[in-house]
């Protein structure tokens, strides 16, 4: 059995203080690059995805390295995420942190943003998060959504920054509006909470909802919860039960318990006491402890119902090893 359980990234850190550390940054990002280098990247994209080519890592690895010597910033970008990734060539981290400190010197974001996830969980170089959060903060700065969703986060919970609620909304703001689902998600818990601003049952609904349309699983489960208490959008059972289901099929374990209810309770749907079973069991198989519902639908039903409602947990389970 297993729960399918989205993970967020957080750095290991120290307190966050002291004296700043100097990071090499060169003229802002350019492709400025022979011609040659330019041809050598392309093939090198070409042969990573497949693209009029068979799909060849090693290949794409031999362009790549060809652009980056030439000094096309994403080759190097890209060279490191193949040593990174362990893509055409073994896992090296130290030579991962080497392109990405070569094309992060040159302005790209995306390279500033890993190798500020190298520095923080000392691969390929001494673990240290005052250098990790410049390199983090330099790709934020550029836009990089990721970057700007991790800085979030950091003043969301206090994570080598001071905790500052106010901070933490404009990063996961800016996060958020280029249709980052994670920042999405924290955007809206905040004006649930009313955390950095004023709470908003509306904007809250706003914001699961943006990121619940991209399958974020948890984001699934709160409009759900929204729609199911009425918070921010009228009371509605048959809203509440979709967004319940669509988690559940995720293995979230709390959607999959309130689906039953709804079952249960004939809210949103026809009652059905089987079904509320089967869900109770698949709830229980990921761990939430449904002990007093399940009793409670135990003295509803027949042992017959319970048969069925067996029959159709292992039909569920085969159906979606994944979330079982």
């Amino acid at each position: 059995m297993r729960v399918l359980m989205l993970w967020i990234l957080i750095y290991p850190v120290f307190l966050y203080g002291g004296t700043a550390v100097s990071l090499q940054i060169n003229e802002p990002f350019s492709e400025a690059v022979p011609k040659g280098a330019l041809k050598h990247y392309k093939l090198g994209v070409k042969y990573e995805i497949g693209e009029d080519v068979p799909k060849d890592h090693k290949e794409a690895l031999k362009w790549y390295r060809l652009a980056a010597e030439q000094g096309h910033v994403s080759a190097q970008y890209k060279l490191g995420l193949m040593y990174d990734n362990g893509k055409g060539v073994a896992e090296d981290d130290k030579a991962a942190v080497k392109w990405f400190e070569l094309a992060a010197g040159n302005g790209l974001a995306e390279a500033q943003y890993h190798l500020a996830v190298m520095h923080a969980r000392g691969r390929g170089v001494p673990e240290d998060d005052k250098v990790a959060l410049q390199w983090c903060r330099l790709a934020a700065d550029q836009g990089f959504a990721q970057a700007q969703h991790n800085l979030g986060l950091r003043y969301d919970i206090g994570l080598g920054v001071p905790e500052d609620d106010r901070a933490a909304v404009n990063w996961y703001r800016l996060a958020a509006e280029q249709g980052h689902a994670q920042a999405q998600y924290h955007l809206g818990s905040m004006y649930s909470k009313g955390k950095g601003v004023l709470e908003d049952g509306k904007e809250a609904v706003k914001w699961y909802r943006l990121a619940a349309e991209q399958g974020h699983v948890s984001a699934q489960h709160k409009l759900g919860l929204m729609y199911d208490n009425g918070e921010g959008v009228p009371e509605d059972d048959k809203a509440a039960l979709t967004w319940y289901r669509l988690a559940a099929d995720q293995g979230h374990a709390e959607a999959q318990y309130h689906v039953g209810v709804m079952y249960a309770n004939g809210e949103g749907v026809a009652m059905d006491h089987v079904l509320a079973y089967m869900w109770a069991n698949i709830a229980g198989a990921n761990g939430l402890d449904i002990s007093k519902f399940k009793k409670f639908l135990t003295e509803e039903l027949t042992q017959d119902g319970m048969d069925k409602a067996q029959k159709l947990t292992r039909q569920y389970s085969q159906d979606n090893p994944e979330v079982y």
